[in-house]
This record gives structure tokens, C-alpha cells and sequence, in this order.
């Protein structure tokens, strides 16, 4: 067995399964399917048992929407979002001098996979995550102090994953799951 037939052959899980029902429901919110269209496909999303079959329950839809990126940027001072406030699929932050406070922890989360791309030089950055958020640190590189995390295990199916990267030159990241 090839390794395409393998992943086709492997069994749906519910990130998959909620990613499909998103997408079946925006092709009928935009007019590209029928009422009734959307009902069967729907049916045959939530019998789908491997990708095979989910793939087959997409066929012709749009392609889904990669999502927004935005940037938040700072010279100095202060960049600070907390609160009920949406996450692009893609953020970068930006700032030369000053602090830096990401709390996610209410924060509307609309994609399964979020990435945070930080570009700081001096000054301290915190970060707040959901209580059962999945939180990914490869890809960041720090100059002069390390990062503080500590994985918090385990999270449910489907949680958000945060992937997290970019450079940090004077400062600190510190990184920790709400208690909520």
C-alpha cells in the first residue's frame, strides 16, 4: 500500500470531520450549493469513517478559506490585546522597543490552527493560551534569555493548536494556559 492510499484509508477525526461541516455550511451560506445539497453532504460528512470518504462528501466545493493575516506593530510603548477579540488565522507582532501581552485565554478563536509570528527586539512578551490549547514553539528563536513554558497535558480533541515563531533579540517570552 502507498502512503496516499494510507492517509486516504485513515480514519477521520473530529478536527477533520468539524473543518468539513465548516465548509459544507460557508459553500451554502455563499450560494454555491442547495438546501438540499448542503443536507446530504452534511449526512455523508458525519458517516464519513476515512478521509477517502470525507474527501469524496468535499468534492467540488470551494476551496476553503486560508484565513486573515494581520500584523500588530510597535515602535515603543506597549502592544496589549486581551479581552474578547478575534484571532487571525495568522498574526504577526512586531516591535522594536516595549512589551508585548497576547491573552488568548477569551479571545474568539475561529481556526483550528493559529500562527503567531513574533519579531521583537527589547522587551518582554507574555502570552496567555486557552486552558486545553495544544501550544508549538519549534519554530522560535531566542538571543538572550530562554523561553518559559510549561506544556500543560492533556488537552482534549480538538483544541486549538498555537504554533509559535519568529525571533525574540533582548527579552523574554513567557508562555502559560489559563486556569479557565
Amino acid at each position: 500500500m502507498t502512503s496516499s492510499q494510507g492517509s486516504a484509508m485513515a480514519r477521520v477525526g473530529e478536527g477533520d470531520r468539524e473543518s468539513a461541516v465548516r465548509r459544507v455550511r460557508e459553500a451554502y451560506a455563499e450560494g454555491h450549493i442547495s438546501h438540499e445539497e448542503m443536507d446530504e453532504r452534511l449526512g455523508r460528512v458525519l458517516a464519513a469513517t476515512t478521509h477517502a470518504e470525507l474527501a469524496a462528501a468535499l468534492e467540488q466545493l470551494p476551496a476553503e478559506d486560508p484565513g486573515t493575516t494581520a500584523t500588530i506593530a510597535a515602535a515603543g510603548g506597549r502592544i496589549t490585546r486581551r479581552g474578547a477579540w478575534q484571532v487571525p488565522r495568522v498574526l504577526k507582532v512586531e516591535s522594536a522597543f516595549g512589551r508585548v501581552r497576547l491573552d488568548l485565554s477569551r479571545a474568539v478563536i475561529a481556526y483550528p490552527v493559529v500562527d503567531i509570528e513574533l519579531s521583537l527586539g527589547t522587551g518582554n512578551a507574555s502570552m496567555t493560551v486557552p486552558r486545553d490549547a495544544i501550544v508549538e514553539v519549534g519554530g522560535l528563536v531566542t538571543g538572550w534569555k530562554d523561553l518559559r513554558y510549561r506544556p500543560r497535558q492533556p488537552s482534549r480533541p480538538g483544541a486549538p493548536r498555537i504554533r509559535i515563531s519568529g525571533a525574540l533579540g533582548y527579552g523574554r517570552l513567557k508562555i502559560r494556559h489559563a486556569w479557565r
